[in-house]
């Protein structure tokens, strides 16, 4: 799971073209989307840098939060 801060995200509009902009990249993603913290969370396969290009094509800054979950099992197992 990629978690992004999306600070200028700051209506239902704003939500409904960064939710676009995701579905874009992964039709079958998961996504859940937080207006009041600006937190964009994406269950998918697909490389996180594809999500940022695309929530920036959109009009949008997103700055991806820590590391992705199996990213963060990998490293704790070592």
């Amino acid at each position: 799971m990629y978690e992004f801060q999306v600070n200028d995200m700051t209506c239902g509009h704003c939500v409904a073209t960064v939710e676009k902009a995701v579905k874009s990249v992964d039709p079958s993603s998961k996504v859940a989307i937080d207006l009041g913290s600006h937190a964009v969370k994406i269950e998918s396969d697909k490389p996180a840098a594809s999500f940022a290009k695309a929530i920036e094509d959109a009009g949008y800054t997103g700055q991806l939060r820590g590391l992705p979950t199996k990213a963060r099992r990998v490293r704790r197992a070592f």
